[in-house]
């Protein structure tokens, strides 16, 4: 029983019914008691109605003739009072049943017109995403407690509103900001090492810097991507996910045979309503992750479905159940091995996650039973 749980509005019409069950109950004794005192005492009723239609006479004469006469009247009356508080309990308890059912129901619909406007908070709620914060309940009707509910609710979203338009702004200036002295910073350590003259100590600083510069720009480009998806789709094309797949799988080529592992791909028709550049990210970042952190002569297979819509999985080392959770948030690895290599900013998961949810889809990662891991993206049906 403790898993149980009645709705509100199931709560608010057991508590009508219940009180005007127990009000009715308690004006059916009251009406019981009432009418079984007021109807008079059968013997004195009967004795008085014998002696008035006897004639007079000695008193032992009465008593002799109308003994018989008292019993019979006596007895019928009894018979009458007890066959009409009968009746009583039995039509007022039918009476009762049924106006408790018309409580219930009248309860049910109370109940309901109560709580609409509660049910509208609720689907406001539910139906709001950073790509809509401009929905609003705007809630008709007099001023009470659930209006100022409704009225709290639109005054919340205006602020969540105005603090995602800032995020908008901030992640187009972020991208330029960030993104020029980077290049610039590339530029100028090519054009120094395409001098001829430079010493070999100079050449090593160099690739040195261009190596930390490549992993900035990865870095910032991967926050802006997350950042980006954060906010919603406010568009959406028909992809062809297979497609998306084939391409990235193709375009990773090369980083697949510098790490020795084998790239399959078992393709099917899938469309996904979405943004291409944000679902190519998003394959991208499993293909990649799963060729990176493999061993030599390993094998990573890609699958397009139904659901779910896209697995990856590769051959690299065991991984425990409880550690997954940790890959899915920003700057997190598994463990010291996932962090030497210096190209990984452990953004790659956690934008996988993201563009996932700006889908409406999820994503779900276990241990492979060979060591290694599957990831699966779970993503609704384009319309």
């Amino acid at each position: 029983m403790s898993g149980l749980r009645l709705s509100v509005r199931t709560k608010l019409t057991a508590l009508y019914g219940g009180l005007f069950l127990v009000t009715g109950i308690i004006l059916l004794l009251i009406n019981y008691l009432l009418v079984s005192t007021t109807l008079p005492a059968t013997h004195q009723f009967a004795s008085a109605a014998v002696a008035a239609r006897l004639p007079t006479g000695p008193a032992d004469t009465v008593v002799t003739q109308t003994g018989p006469a008292v019993e019979l009247v006596s007895t019928s009356l009894d018979e009458y009072r007890d066959s009409t508080l009968a009746n009583l309990l039995l039509q007022s308890g039918i009476a009762l049943v049924i106006a408790a059912g018309l409580a219930v129901l009248l309860g049910w619909l109370t109940a309901s017109r109560v709580l609409r406007p509660v049910h509208e908070v609720t689907s406001a709620a539910r139906r709001l995403g950073a790509e809509n914060l401009d929905r609003r309940i705007n809630l008709d009707g007099p001023s009470d407690e659930l209006k100022e509910l409704a009225d709290t609710f639109d005054r919340m979203l205006d602020r969540l509103a105005g603090s995602f338009d800032s995020q908008r702004r901030f992640v187009a200036n972020a991208s330029h900001e960030l993104r020029t002295p980077l290049a610039v910073q590339r530029t100028l350590i090519e054009v120094a090492l395409a001098d001829p003259e430079v010493t070999p100590q100079v050449r090593r600083l160099g690739q040195h810097l261009l190596h930390t510069n490549e992993r900035s720009e990865r870095m910032i480009e991967g926050l802006l991507t997350l950042a980006r998806s954060d906010r919603g789709l406010p568009s959406r094309v028909p992809v062809q996910l297979g497609e998306v797949a084939a391409n990235v799988v193709r375009a990773l080529g090369p980083l697949a045979e510098e790490h020795e592992v084998t790239v399959t791909i078992d393709t099917a028709e899938r469309t996904v309503a979405g943004d291409p550049v944000l679902l190519e990210r998003l394959v991208t970042n499993l293909v990649e992750n799963a060729v990176r952190y493999n061993r030599p002569g390993g094998a990573v297979h890609l699958r397009i479905g139904r659901n779910p819509a896209l697995t990856v999985q590769n051959t690299g080392p065991v991984i425990r159940a409880d550690a997954i959770p940790a890959l899915f948030e920003p700057f997190r690895r598994l463990d010291h091995d996932r962090t030497s290599g210096a190209s990984g900013a452990g953004l790659g998961l956690s934008i996988v996650r993201s563009v996932a949810q700006a889908h409406d889809g999820s994503v779900y990662a276990q241990p492979a039973e060979s060591g290694g891991l599957v990831v699966g993206v779970w993503l609704p049906e384009s319309r």
